[in-house]
């Protein structure tokens, strides 16, 4: 079946709404539905040429359209499980933003509803479809670098740096327990155990509130909007600024990366950095760096020889990841181009019936990533290792 046969249906219309909805028309898939608030939905649905619009968030509309075959989640994380449960219950695929819920106990109810259903289910870690992330996991599997000893990096934004920055992930009943970590912090976990091809089996963490109180509008803002301080009213945070995280890597099944250690800071109050998202992966051969705001550059590092870039498309850094990347080299891919690739991985292996890779991160994963988040709760708490 060709991709362009299939049909979407969009919740949400915030920041990473429209994000979605780019990727899926740059691959030729028909976008049929939004939902979200009335006002909202139906000026996205003009701006993007999409039909069918269910206001005040008519999640069962959307879901009893006959005219929607996979189902794109990027609403608030606390409507996530209920929302993914219902569109299988529908006999939609589904695509669902991170994190996959609130806790452990719903996102299992989650991986055994995709267990029983016979639809793709599909979570957005996209980091995971930059070809440099595809290109290092190559390398370590090949043994490139050889025997993996350690993985360091962070994950740094200021976007809610100031005490007047507001969005609603800030608030625990609507994000979950974990902010700077559940939001950013597991894409670099995510990625990171996609590149080894291995998951973490224990954490170490601290975690920090520099701002106990803060200032919120008296409605909601969307993401990255900024609101008027004469119009704010106090606040006390129920959710880290930043987070010091130490995790142990369990086996892999290629033999290159087993017991790694890793450290990984995570901040959104870290000034200058918009999104720097950054790893090093370091072996006994040789290591590789990666920077999310430079996303077509790998830095292979050597010890008696000299250090090389590898380019996006160039030698060295292309065969690996052919299918994953469109542009020549020189020509910039980024973060639409990551949310293009996850799209299209997704839809591919949808519309060959499971034949293409499953690259993509599963129910399972996102469950996974939620028992990270709940082991550095417990860590920190404790102040003691946490298994996850």
């Amino acid at each position: 079946m060709p991709l362009h046969h299939l049909r979407a249906g969009v919740i949400g219309t915030g920041f990473i709404g429209p994000v979605h909805i780019e990727a899926l028309k740059r691959i030729g898939v028909q976008v049929n539905a939004l939902c979200g608030s009335t006002r909202s939905a139906h000026a996205l649905a003009d701006q993007w040429g999409i039909p069918e619009v269910y206001g005040d968030y008519d999640v069962d509309a959307l879901l009893a359209s006959p005219n929607i075959d996979v189902v794109h989640i990027t609403s608030p994380n606390k409507v996530h499980v209920d929302q993914a449960i219902a569109a299988l219950k529908a006999g939609k695929h589904v695509v669902c933003e991170k994190p996959l819920g609130m806790n452990t106990r719903e996102t299992a109810r989650l991986v055994k509803a995709a267990e029983r259903s016979d639809r793709v289910f599909a979570v957005n870690y996209m980091c995971r479809f930059f070809p440099a992330v595809l290109q290092m996991r190559a390398m370590v599997e090949r043994g490139d670098l050889g025997r993996i000893m350690h993985v360091q990096g962070h994950f740094f934004q200021d976007w809610l740096m100031m005490e007047t920055d507001y969005n609603w992930r800030l608030l625990a009943s609507e994000g979950g327990k974990l902010r700077a970590v559940g939001d950013i912090g597991t894409h670099w976990i995510d990625a990171v155990g996609f590149i080894l091809d291995a998951k973490a089996e224990e954490v170490f963490a601290t975690l920090e509130t520099f701002h106990k109180k803060r200032f919120r509008p008296k409605g909601e803002v969307q993401t990255f909007a900024k609101a008027d301080p004469k119009k704010m009213v106090p606040y006390t945070v129920d959710t880290e600024d930043f987070a010091s995280v130490l995790l142990r890597y369990g086996k892999a099944d290629h033999g290159f990366a087993d017991g790694v250690h890793a450290n990984c800071a995570v901040s959104q109050v870290a000034a200058g950095w918009k999104c720097s998202l950054y790893l090093g992966i370091y072996g006994t051969k040789g290591s590789v760096q990666w920077e999310f705001q430079q996303p077509n550059e790998i830095i292979f590092g050597r010890r008696d020889e000299p250090n090389q870039i590898l380019q996006r498309n160039t030698a060295g850094f292309a065969a690996d990841i052919a299918n994953f990347t469109d542009n020549p080299g020189g020509h910039p891919e980024g973060f639409p181009d990551s949310h293009k690739m996850h799209c299209r991985a997704v839809y591919e292996h949808i519309a060959t019936q499971g034949k293409s890779p499953a690259l993509f991160a599963s129910a399972a994963d996102g469950h996974y990533e939620v028992k990270v988040c709940e082991a550095v709760l417990k860590s920190s708490s404790t102040k003691r290792w946490a298994k996850v």
